[in-house]
Formats: C-alpha cells, sequence, structure tokens
C-alpha cells in the first residue's frame, strides 16, 4: 500500500491534507481530504466505454453528509440516510459545475463522483472543500481531465477580504461567494452580497483566484506523485467526414439565415427543423441510416452557424443588440387570494408568483448533518414541461428546480428590511421558458413581495448574461440571453441586485474558463441590463404598499420580561393554548436575550386585541395605587380573592370593602362578580397583594351590597 499525502498551507495557520492510497482503492480514483476535525472522502469511477448512440457526458455528482460525522441520529423513523437534503443538491451542483467543462468533449463514458463527509467540525466549513476533493480525486485516477480545479469561500469581514471564513465569522461577513478556478481561468461563481459594486464583486473573485491557484499546483503535485499523469485512450465518438462535410455544405448558409431572421423561438425551430430534413432528403439510404449522426453533425453545424453570425455580424436570433434586453411587462395583484402576486414577462419567458404570509410556526425547519437551523423566508420555484411547449409528466422536485430557487432566494432575501415578523414563502410557476427563468423568478417575486406589502430596501431585478468566443480571441457578451444563446454559448452568468448594488450571483462556464477582463466587462453590461429591467419594473410598483392587503392575517409582536415566558405558557402549555382557544387567534413565544417575545397573529382585530390584553395582564407586574377591573375567584370568611391580572390575585379583605363595617361575607359577593379595586399594598417578603375596594367609595356613600 503506497500512501501519498500533499498538504496545503491556509493564510489562517492550518493545513489542508490530501491523501491517497490508504481508502477505496478499487475506485478508478479516490482522495481523503482532512482540515480540523472535517474528513471528506472523494472517489471517481468511469466506464471504460461508453453506451451507444451518446454524444454527450453521462456525469453525476453526489455529495452526502453522514449523520455520524457530527455524532448525530438522522431524523424520521428510518433512523438512516434517506435522499439528499437540498443542502446537499446545492453542494454536489457546486461541484458538478465546476468540473463538467474540464473533461474532453468527446469523453462520453459514465462517470460517477461521489464527495461523503465523514466527519464535521464546526469550525471548517465542508462545502469549501468538497471540488477540491472531487478534483485530487480525479487527477489521481486515470480519466482524461482539464483540470485541475477547486474552491473557496470568499466571504469580507469588517470590510477585509478572507478565504474560507467558518461559519460563525460569516454571520458577520457582507460577502458570501464560492469560486472555482483552475490555475488560469475562472469556471464557476455563486453567491450572495449585501448590495455590493461590480467593482467589489470583481476584486473579491480575483482574490479567490489567487488562493485556488496554490490548491492547482498541489494537486498537481499529488498526480505526479501518483503516477497519473498519462490518463487512459479512449474513442467514443464514431465519425464520417463525408456525411459531415454533406450536412455542413447543405445547411450552413440555410441555417445563418434563419439566424438572421429575427423570428420567434417557434417559427425559428420549425424552420431550422425543415432545413435538416431537406437535407436527409437527399442523402443515400445507407447515409440516412445513420440517424444518431446526422442528428449530431446537424446539431454541430447549427452551432458554429449560428455563433458567426452573431460574432461577425453581430446579429442575434431574435434580431436583438448584443446588450439589449426583450420586450418586458408585467402585472401585480393579479390573483385575489394569495397575500401578494405577481406576474414578470420578458420576451418569452414568463413567471407568475405568489406570496404567503405566516408565523414563526411556519418557518421550515432544517436538520442537517452539520446545519441545525430554521428558516422564515422560503422561495419554491416550479418548472413545468408546458412553459416549454413539452409534454413529459411531474416526477417531483429535480436539481434543477433546487438550484434555480436557491439562488432567487438569495437574490431577494438580501433586500428584505430586517424585523419584518412574519414568515414569508414565495412560489414561481414558470409559464413560459426562452431563457433565464430564474432571473424572471427574482423579478416576479420582487414586485409580489412589494405587492404584499413586505418592506423591501429596493426593487430586485436580475438579468442572465451569455458569451460567445472563438479561438482568434473574438468575442461576444450578450446581454438577457436565449434558451438557445444558453445552448450555443459559453456563459451563463446571472446576476440580480437593487439599484444599490449586487444581491447575489451565478456564473457557470462552458469553456475552459473566463479571463478576469472578459469578467469585468460581463459585470458592467450587465449592471445597465439590470438596471433597464428595474425601471420597468418600477412602472408597475416602485415601492412596498404601506399596508397588508385586507385579507391578510395580522401580526403583533410583544416584548416580554423573560421571568414571565413559563406565565404566559403555563403549566403544560395550559395558559397559551386557553389564550388561543378563547380568543381564536395563534401565539409562538421564544426567548430573545433578557426578554421573551411573544407573536400573536389572528385573522381580525377584536381577537387579537383580546390576545394581547391577555398577555399584557399575565406579563404586567402589579403596581400600588393602580385600579384594576377585577374579578372575585373565591369568597373566604374574611373577605374575598380578587384576580386582578391574568394569574395575579389578591386579597379584599372584609374591612376594605366598604367604609361601613360589614359583619359576614354571606350575600356580599359570589364568584365570578366585577369588581373595581385598588392595589395598596405588595408585601415585600411574600409578594402577596392587599386590595381595597371602600378608597374608591366616597365615606358618606354606602355601597349597594353592604
Amino acid at each position: 500500500m503506497q500512501i501519498i499525502n500533499k498538504k496545503i498551507k491556509m493564510a489562517d495557520g492550518s493545513e489542508i491534507s490530501i491523501e491517497t492510497g490508504k481508502l477505496a482503492k478499487q475506485a478508478h480514483g479516490s482522495v481523503e481530504i482532512r482540515q480540523g476535525n472535517t474528513v471528506l472522502l472523494a472517489t471517481v469511477v468511469s466506464d471504460y466505454k461508453a453506451g451507444e448512440d451518446i454524444d454527450f457526458l453521462p456525469l453525476t455528482v453526489d455529495y452526502r453528509e453522514k449523520f455520524a460525522s457530527s455524532g448525530r441520529f438522522p431524523g424520521g423513523f428510518l433512523k438512516r440516510e434517506a435522499r439528499p437534503s437540498d443542502y446537499e443538491i446545492l453542494i454536489s451542483r457546486l461541484i458538478d459545475r465546476a468540473i463538467r467543462p474540464l473533461f474532453p468533449d468527446d469523453y462520453h463514458a459514465n462517470t460517477m463522483v461521489t464527495v461523503t463527509l465523514l466527519s464535521a467540525d464546526d469550525k471548517v466549513m465542508p462545502d469549501t472543500l468538497a471540488c477540491l476533493a472531487a478534483s485530487a480525486a480525479i487527477m489521481v485516477s486515470d480519466i482524461p481531465f482539464g483540470g485541475p480545479v477547486s474552491e473557496v469561500r470568499v466571504g469580507r469581514i469588517n470590510g477585509q477580504l478572507c478565504i474560507n471564513p467558518n461559519q460563525q465569522d460569516m454571520a458577520s461577513s457582507d460577502i458570501d461567494m464560492m469560486i472555482a478556478a483552475t490555475e488560469k481561468d475562472i469556471m464557476m461563481v455563486e453567491g450572495e452580497m449585501n448590495e455590493i459594486s461590480e467593482k467589489e464583486m470583481a476584486e473579491a473573485i480575483i482574490f479567490g483566484h489567487q488562493a485556488i491557484k496554490i490548491h492547482c499546483q498541489v494537486q498537481k503535485e499529488l498526480e505526479a506523485a501518483a503516477n497519473k499523469t498519462e490518463k487512459r485512450t479512449y474513442c467514443h465518438e464514431n465519425s464520417d467526414e463525408a456525411l459531415y462535410s454533406l450536412i455542413k455544405a447543405f445547411s450552413y448558409d440555410k441555417v445563418q439565415a434563419v439566424a438572421k431572421s429575427a423570428s420567434s423561438k417557434e417559427v425559428r425551430s420549425a424552420s431550422l427543423e425543415s432545413i435538416l430534413e431537406e437535407c436527409v432528403a437527399t442523402m443515400s439510404e445507407e447515409q440516412v441510416a445513420k440517424k444518431f449522426l446526422i442528428k449530431q453533425y446537424y446539431g454541430k453545424v447549427k452551432k458554429e452557424a449560428i455563433r458567426r453570425v452573431i460574432l461577425d455580424d453581430k446579429i442575434r436570433l431574435d434580431g436583438r443588440k448584443t446588450s439589449e434586453v426583450r420586450g418586458i411587462w408585467s402585472e401585480i395583484d393579479c390573483l385575489p387570494s394569495p397575500h401578494g402576486s405577481a406576474i414578470f414577462t420578458r420576451g418569452e419567458t414568463q413567471s407568475i408568483t405568489t406570496v404567503t404570509l405566516g408565523t414563526k410556526m411556519d418557518q421550515q425547519s432544517i436538520d442537517g448533518a452539520v446545519f441545525q437551523d430554521s428558516k422564515k423566508f422560503i422561495l419554491h420555484y416550479n418548472f413545468p414541461s408546458f412553459s416549454t411547449g413539452e409534454a413529459y409528466p411531474y416526477r417531483g422536485v429535480g436539481r434543477r428546480e433546487v438550484g434555480h430557487g436557491n439562488l432567487a432566494q438569495r437574490s431577494l432575501e438580501k433586500a428584505l428590511v430586517p424585523d419584518f415578523p412574519y414568515t414569508i414563502r414565495i412560489v414561481s410557476d414558470i409559464l413560459e421558458s426562452n431563457g433565464s427563468s430564474s432571473m424572471a423568478t427574482v423579478c416576479a417575486g420582487s414586485l409580489a413581495l412589494m405587492d404584499a406589502g413586505v418592506p423591501l430596501k429596493g426593487g430586485v431585478s436580475g438579468i442572465a448574461m451569455g458569451l460567445i468566443t472563438d479561438k482568434e480571441g473574438n468575442y461576444a457578451i450578450l446581454s438577457d440571453i436565449l434558451g438557445d444563446e444558453d445552448h450555443l454559448g459559453d456563459m451563463d452568468f446571472k446576476v440580480a441586485g437593487t439599484s444599490k448594488g449586487i444581491t447575489a450571483c451565478q456564473m457557470d462556464i462552458k469553456i475552459d474558463g473566463l479571463s478576469e477582463a472578459l469578467l469585468i466587462e460581463a459585470l458592467n453590461q450587465a449592471k445597465a441590463g439590470r438596471e433597464t429591467i428595474l425601471n420597468e419594473m418600477n412602472k408597475t410598483i416602485s415601492a412596498s404598499n404601506a399596508e397588508l392587503k385586507p385579507h391578510t392575517p395580522r401580526i403583533v409582536e410583544l416584548k416580554i420580561d423573560k421571568e414571565f415566558i413559563g406565565a404566559v405558557i403555563g403549566p403544560g402549555g395550559k395558559i397559551i393554548q386557553g389564550i388561543q382557544a378563547e380568543t381564536g387567534a395563534t401565539l409562538t413565544i421564544e426567548e430573545s436575550g433578557d426578554f421573551g417575545i411573544v407573536q400573536i397573529f389572528g385573522n381580525n382585530k377584536e381577537s387579537i386585541d383580546k390576545a394581547v390584553a391577555w398577555v399584557k395582564g399575565i406579563a404586567s407586574k402589579p403596581e400600588i395605587g393602580t385600579i384594576y377591573d377585577g374579578t372575585i375567584k373565591n369568597v373566604v370568611e374574611f373577605g374575598a380573592f380578587v384576580e386582578i391580572l391574568p394569574g395575579k390575585e389578591g386579597l379584599l379583605h372584609i374591612s376594605e370593602i366598604d367604609w361601613k363595617r360589614i359583619p359576614s361575607m354571606e350575600g356580599i359577593f359570589n364568584t365570578g362578580d366585577k369588581v373595581q379595586v385598588k392595589l395598596i399594598e405588595i408585601d415585600n417578603k411574600t409578594g402577596k397583594l392587599r386590595l381595597s375596594r371602600k378608597v374608591l367609595l366616597p365615606k358618606e356613600e354606602k355601597s349597594e351590597n353592604a
């Protein structure tokens, strides 16, 4: 057993250890990554032969966390890890998007990358090591790969950029950005930020890239030490040069003519399909039988022809200029029952989005191996098949929906005004899709939040940027890309933010990488596009409605002394349940420092007011000299016990009922009678309350009951 170990020294003095040759040796490549008590195992296996008629890389990336890594049991009845959580899916996507473009275009073997968290450390966030682990595993295999690549998290704490800060420090960071890169180029960016400028974002990305270069160098050393610099030979594509030449000669100019026609998606698709049909009609029977190659070659010709039109003629598929945004229309309050709603349409992409407001009990609980938390801002993104004119059944939420929804959620969450008491759920249903439905979700979500009366720092708009390049260094940066431009292009760079700055971004590169100069140019062009979109949105609504919708349940939040939390809840929850049953309002209570925070949620003012008064009564301290409207709780020989506040009783002695002497309590009061009394004394030792009724009566006046 030959064990090879390499180390990366971090700026904070810690070390990342990369080891191979000890674990999972039947995998084609495997490494163990350690930093502190965090341990990840990464493996890769790739078939030596590709399946028939496959012209893409069937790559699966799976990141999983073992609950034992943090000494915890999984929840639920089975007590074992089940389907991946959204958090695990998002990390899987971060790895996938960084490594996928680095495999050769003609490599089509089924490939599986698995990264498993075996041990957790609250000072080392595992997502910062996951891509490094995956890349290192591929590097020590014989699988052809254009890496190495790695990822780091960039934060900014007290104005200082830092690499891979811990979870506690990230709470005070105004940037949370994951960056993936090779030694030369940036591959992937995803993150959220507090309305930062394009310049600040570029600085953060460049800062992260410098740290990644060290990771890549160490991986090369590991590859050499493992004697894996020579990769496997393969042949995963058949070829027929004569067939390719025929297809190109027949269709290239015709495809370019369609690309210059500025037609709609439907018309353009039909025209391109008819060109292929006409081309096939000219072929021999032997050539027609090669259906897979025909499809593959025609796709290659289409891509080349359309890209040359954009690069050489500066003409896009729908006739726009490279920096031009499609036509936009929007509408709010389009649905009567949700608490907020909006439709946002940009070109042939459309989202209808709703907002629902709820209580703390509606928050989403997160129970993961590493993170346990609750979310009060939730966004769900749905992508039905009809949105692209296709017919396939709904099979549940996929990784795409999780990723797009997460990006839109981060974009909007940074624009929320703090201390809004409601739990917020946004649901975006994509009704049409032809490019950047996640950014349409951001725009529709912003409009729906404003319609609901949720306070925002400002409207949030988003745009997807594209890129077309060639080997000679020519390029075109495209604003507000179409679906076809995304498919045929080299970059999908989504940027969202307010008028003050960027709140979230997501970038995927399909070529070897993106230079820093191109990155800055794309960011500046994206800013102009975001401003254009936001100006159109502002014509519909430019600030949150001052009032919630009439049918939105109301929340009143009370702050009480911590000592009264138990009194409000009562033994076994008896008091709080009684308040809810009698008033119809919903109550939640939690401890916050020296106080208890009580939220009272109800559908009408009367129920809320009644519950507020009840809680205030319980949480109020009796004050000497205060007059109370009390209730007789018990009559005894020497007087009556009167409840002056919920749960607080005092003695009204027989001598304090009237100025005139009362010989007996018989017939004076009954349980449940209302009586006005004044608090005249609180015993310093016992806290017992002494009440008087007679001080509220003139001395010459006799009570009706006396």
